[in-house]
């Protein structure tokens, strides 16, 4: 592939030289660690380091070309002679650039999931759907990335344009066909997925969180709606939306893309009856459009409706067959870190959950009280550096719905732990809900559980399936899970 060719639609080539736009190129990146000979490097202003800065490095690895949305520094155009090509939108240009170098990769059939809660979710159950019905999958989300089967670890959630196209070309090798994708709206707004087609996507929910990145609702909700618009592609082929959601029903979809509601409310047309629900799962039929599903499944939780209706409208949209999708729905029968369980023989329940936001950590809650417990004591924190506003609606949700509340520490980055515990605090002492405060996770969650009588339930709720936390000067090692096993397995000693 020459330069010209990896850069159509970024530039005008015609703009470019011969002898430029003819440049052979063996591959392309953004980390200048990982240029080899012949490759082009492109380079952009970041949030934590300016990707022009490491343009020299990039040159002394070999690199054919540098692409940028910035002009050359000085010392470059009197000490190098590789070309510099300023374009408007790196992220875009790597994007675009990603999809002509992996050409394989445009037979894959997309769905991406986006929403505050229940991607991660919704993504597990859509995957289990493609799988039952033969297909070769790949999965890109929170927790972690599946190709054809095999576990990686996840980056981010929703990784940059080059590095999504690299395991897609990896899962097309494979014999995949399909891929789900959570699509946050972090990557929405800086063009990760620009560029990307997809054949569906979905929307779970908008309740707060990221303001401290997106600044207030509106901007939040304009970064989702651009999955369904489509950008620098046309729009999905199909919408699967969540009528129940006030965000959901203000979605303006294309004339080509067909819509598929579904919720509880009139109006949706994917819509559950008959539910049952207990500790061992759910029991519901899904109606559409004069159809039936059964649903028998092994997640718990009221919220989990929704999600299940979100993965029906998925298969239904692939043109899946009634018993597959059953099938598909049944076979998904946990999600890390989501509801999860701790056992270890205790007369109560421990539950692990990733809840952080106000609206979920209040569904957890919800979801625990509806198994009729003794008590419920919930255990939690806010991450730092991150939305502040949302941190007495934590506490306030935590307070009004638990028996007992330990407030600790999350990830708290470069703030003090204790600063951010107060920020709850205005929360919570809105209500007389007993609670203890102890900034070491560790001990608090040896407090909550020392505290559990039989019949009660604990939940953990903030960090669900990560094993690290984040503090001012250092990552350590810290699995909720983990900590909790350990502490039980002590009681008995």
């Amino acid at each position: 592939m020459t330069l010209g060719e990896l850069l159509q639609g970024s530039v005008a080539v015609s703009d470019l030289p011969e002898e430029i736009a003819g440049l052979p190129v063996a591959g392309l990146d953004f980390d200048s660690r990982r240029i080899q000979p012949g490759y082009v490097f492109f380079a952009w202003r970041g949030a934590k380091a300016d990707g022009n800065l490491f343009a020299t490095q990039a040159i002394a690895r070999g690199a054919c070309a540098i692409v940028s949305e910035d002009l050359p520094p000085e010392e470059l155009v009197e000490s190098s002679s590789v070309p510099w090509i300023q374009i408007d939108r790196g992220r875009h240009a790597l994007a675009l650039a990603a999809r002509q170098f992996y050409p394989r990769t445009h037979s894959l059939q997309l769905t991406g999931i986006t929403g505050t809660n229940g991607k991660t979710t919704t993504s597990y159950l859509v995957d289990s759907v493609l799988r039952c019905a033969g297909f070769t999958t790949g999965l890109v989300g929170t927790i972690e990335y599946h190709v054809a089967g095999e576990v990686r670890p996840a980056v981010n959630t929703t990784p940059e344009s080059l590095e999504l196209y690299r395991l897609f070309d990896d899962l097309v090798e494979r014999g995949g066909s399909k891929a789900v994708m959570e699509v946050s709206s972090h990557a929405l707004a800086q063009g990760r997925v620009f560029g990307l087609p997809f054949h569906s996507a979905i929307f779970t929910n908008l309740t707060q969180d990221h303001l401290d990145f997106h600044g207030d609702m509106e901007s939040y909700f304009q970064a989702k709606h651009q999955l369904f618009r489509g950008q620098g592609v046309p729009a999905p082929d199909h919408a699967i939306l969540n009528y129940d959601d006030s965000y959901g029903r203000s979605i303006e979809v294309a004339a080509r893309t067909r819509s598929w509601w579904y919720g509880r409310s009139v109006g949706a047309a994917i819509r559950p009856d008959n539910i049952e629900q207990s500790f061992a799962g759910l029991k519901f039929d899904v109606r559409y459009d004069g159809g039936l599903l059964k649903i028998d499944s092994a997640l718990t939780g009221d919220f989990n409706v929704l999600n299940i209706l979100a993965a029906c409208g998925a298969g239904l949209a692939y043109g899946l067959e009634p018993g597959v999708i059953e099938q598909g729905i049944a076979n998904c029968r946990a999600i890390p870190g989501r509801f999860e369980r701790v056992e270890s023989s205790q007369p109560f329940l421990v539950i692990v959950d990733y809840a952080h936001s106000p609206d979920a950590l209040r569904n957890v809650i919800q979801v625990a009280r509806s198994l009729n417990p003794k008590r419920v004591l919930t255990l939690f924190g806010c991450g730092g550096d991150r939305d502040r506003s949302k941190r007495p609606l934590m506490g306030a949700a935590a307070a009004e719905l638990s028996d007992y509340v330990v407030l600790t520490s999350d990830n708290p980055r470069s703030e003090d732990p204790l600063a951010i515990i107060n920020d709850a605090l205005v929360g919570l002492r809105r209500f007389d809900t007993p609670h203890h405060i102890e900034p070491d996770r560790a001990l608090a969650i040896r407090h909550a559980l020392l505290r559990a009588e039989a019949g009660d339930i604990v939940i953990l709720a903030g960090k669900g399936h990560e094993n690290y936390q984040v503090l001012a000067d250092r990552t350590i090692h810290f699995d909720d899970r983990e900590v909790a096993h350990q502490i039980l397995g002590g009681f008995g000693a």
